[in-house]
């Protein structure tokens, strides 16, 4: 509110200055009034995510967790800037949205070291996890290349296996890449997300059929856990067996209902509802997906060719509604920001 109040005082007095002839004047007003403002909105943002770095210590402090890891984040941050040329000067302090990463890790060290968790090992049951969680996105994001060397097949761990799958499956390798998941399923095979990584190879791998069954599994044992069910919901469609659309279809609905920022979940209900017929709710399906990709022009046409077919009144007619109204407030605040 500060800041745009500043920022408006400016334009008053610039103009003010401009209806008396001072041109340059009036320039030098706008441009000292919109720095001003700038200044104490990042002057808001610093505070509030200092705030934020004290409130995680908070929560660290109180589930009774050394504050190390923390800090070893921030000091990979202080490294990637001084790797990448970044000296900050004392100016720089005053340009950006958060506070200096020095400044963050002396603040922070100094409250860690003095709670009584700083020295307490790490769950090992937490580490445990962590290491898988570590070793499926590094095999889902990095070279396949990178991922084998990181966990050659001398390393049978179950993160190592874990990784491993991902990297044989972007390598096109089914065979390897299904013995690693039959691998983990042998060792835990009541575990979803293994379930849920054969079903994902199978699919992706043009076997929608074949992985039905582990994807089916795997949305059980996760409780219709809202990805899990989407990739189900993907398998049952991709399969292109009309007998398993009405399945598809009450899987996806129950995955959106979690989780309505799904764009995928609504995607492929939008797909299941067109091909059961449905097309005035396979439009408002489109609608939302487009309007969480942000493709406001879509999400209005598909919005409104969804409100004219269903039942007036009805949940989906006000739900088409309000995504007609958004989209439309959306692309008028687009045009007069580019005016």
């Amino acid at each position: 509110q500060a800041a745009t109040g500043i920022s408006l005082l400016s334009l008053l007095l610039g103009a003010a200055a401009a209806a008396a002839g001072a041109g340059d004047a009036a320039m030098g007003v706008l441009m000292a009034g919109q720095q001003a403002a700038m200044g104490k909105f990042l002057a808001y943002n610093r505070s509030q995510e200092a705030s934020a770095d004290a409130a995680g210590a908070q929560y660290l402090s109180a589930a009774g967790i050394s504050g190390r890891g923390s800090i070893e984040f921030f000091k990979k941050l202080q490294n990637l800037e001084f790797r990448y040329g970044f000296q900050p000067s004392q100016a720089d302090e005053f340009a950006r949205t958060h506070p200096m990463t020095g400044d963050r890790i002396a603040t922070l060290q100094d409250t860690y070291e003095k709670d009584p968790a700083w020295n307490r090992p790490s769950d090992p049951e937490i580490e445990k996890r962590f290491a898988r969680v570590k070793a499926k996105l590094f095999g889902y994001l990095a070279k396949p290349q990178d991922t084998l060397r990181l966990y050659p097949p001398s390393d049978v761990s179950i993160p190592a296996r874990y990784a491993r799958a991902y990297a044989h499956h972007k390598e096109a390798h089914l065979s390897l890449a299904l013995e690693e998941a039959d691998a983990l399923l042998k060792q835990e095979p009541d575990n979803p997300y293994f379930l849920e990584l054969k079903g994902q190879i199978l699919l992706e791998s043009g076997k929608p059929g074949e992985a039905i069954s582990a994807l089916r599994e795997a949305t059980e044992m996760a409780g219709s856990e809202p990805l899990i069910a989407t990739l189900f919901g993907h398998a049952l469609i991709a399969s292109e067996d009309k007998a398993n659309f009405a399945e598809a279809e009450r899987v996806l609905r129950a995955a959106v209902a979690r989780d309505r920022r799904n764009p995928f979940a609504w995607y492929y209900l939008g797909v299941v509802y067109a091909a059961n017929g449905d097309m005035a709710r396979a439009r408002l399906a489109s609608a939302e997906q487009q309007s969480l990709a942000r493709n406001m022009a879509a999400a209005l046409q598909s919005a409104r060719m969804a409100e004219a077919a269903l039942p007036q009144g009805s949940a989906d007619w006000l739900r088409a509604q309000d995504i007609a109204l958004a989209a439309q407030a959306e692309l008028e605040r687009r045009r007069n920001r580019n005016k």
